[in-house]
C-alpha cells in the first residue's frame, strides 16, 4: 500500500524533513538538486511531492497525497471540513494579525475600513464576526507597502519577528490566530488505509515530541 506525503516548500519543508527522518522517513535525493516530482524515500511504500504551500491541502483534500504539512494560516484560507488535522507539528511558529499604523486602533463594531490581505477568507470572516464592514483587497506581496500608499486602512498579515513591520512604520494590532505547521490527512484515505497511517502519524507525533 502507497503513502504519498505532500510537504511545502521553503521553511516548512526544512524544519518537516528532520521530523519525517527522526520517523523513519528519509529523501533519497536532495530535493534542491532533483528535478523529480515525486521524490522515493527511505521506506519503499511511502513517496513525497513538494508543493507550493497553498496547493498541500487541495491535494490531500482531493486524495492525490494521503499526508500534507501546511501552516494553519493556509488550512484555514483553505477552508475544508474533509481535512483531518490530527497533529500539530509545532514548527514554522508565527502570529496572523491585523496590522496598521499605530494611530489606527483596534477595530469596533460600525467601522468601515479596506483591508489588504492574501488571507481573503480569513479577513473577510475575522472582520464580520467583530461586525466590522471590511472591503477586502486580494495582494500577494508587500502588504506592508498598502497602508503608506493609501491602498489599505490595515493589512491581514503572517507576523514573525515584525521587523518588516516596524521597518515600515507599522504594528500589530489585534491577534487573530497562533500559527504552525500541522499534519493533515485525506479523510478518506484514513478510513480505507488506516492500519497504514496510523502508524506513520504515531511515529511523526513521536519525532514531536522528541524534539520539544
Amino acid at each position: 500500500m502507497n503513502i504519498r506525503i505532500a510537504l511545502s516548500k521553503g521553511r516548512i519543508l526544512e524544519e518537516t524533513l528532520p521530523l519525517l527522518k527522526a520517523a523513519g522517513i528519509e529523501l533519497l535525493d536532495d530535493p534542491d538538486k532533483s528535478r523529480k516530482l515525486i521524490l522515493e524515500t527511505s521506506q519503499k511504500n511511502v513517496d513525497i511531492v513538494i508543493l507550493r504551500a497553498t496547493d498541500v491541502p487541495t491535494y490531500v483534500d482531493y486524495g492525490a497525497a494521503d499526508f500534507g504539512v501546511a501552516g494553519k494560516d493556509v488550512l484555514l484560507e483553505y477552508g475544508s471540513s474533509r481535512l483531518y488535522e490530527p497533529l500539530d507539528l509545532e514548527i514554522s511558529k508565527c502570529k496572523l494579525m491585523v496590522a496598521g499604523f499605530p494611530d489606527a486602533g483596534e477595530t469596533t463594531p460600525g467601522m468601515r475600513i479596506r483591508v489588504a490581505t492574501k488571507f481573503v477568507n480569513i479577513a473577510k470572516a475575522y472582520f464580520a464576526q467583530k461586525g466590522v464592514q471590511a472591503e477586502v483587497v486580494k495582494l500577494y506581496g508587500s502588504m506592508e507597502l498598502a497602508p503608506i500608499v493609501e491602498l489599505a486602512d490595515r493589512i491581514v498579515d503572517i507576523v514573525d519577528t515584525g521587523n518588516t513591520l516596524r521597518a515600515n512604520g507599522l504594528v500589530p494590532l489585534e491577534h487573530i490566530a497562533d500559527i504552525s505547521s500541522r499534519l493533515v490527512v485525506n479523510q478518506a484515505s484514513m478510513k480505507t488505509k488506516f492500519a497504514y497511517l496510523q502508524p506513520v502519524i504515531e511515529q511523526i507525533r513521536q519525532a514531536v515530541k522528541d524534539a520539544n
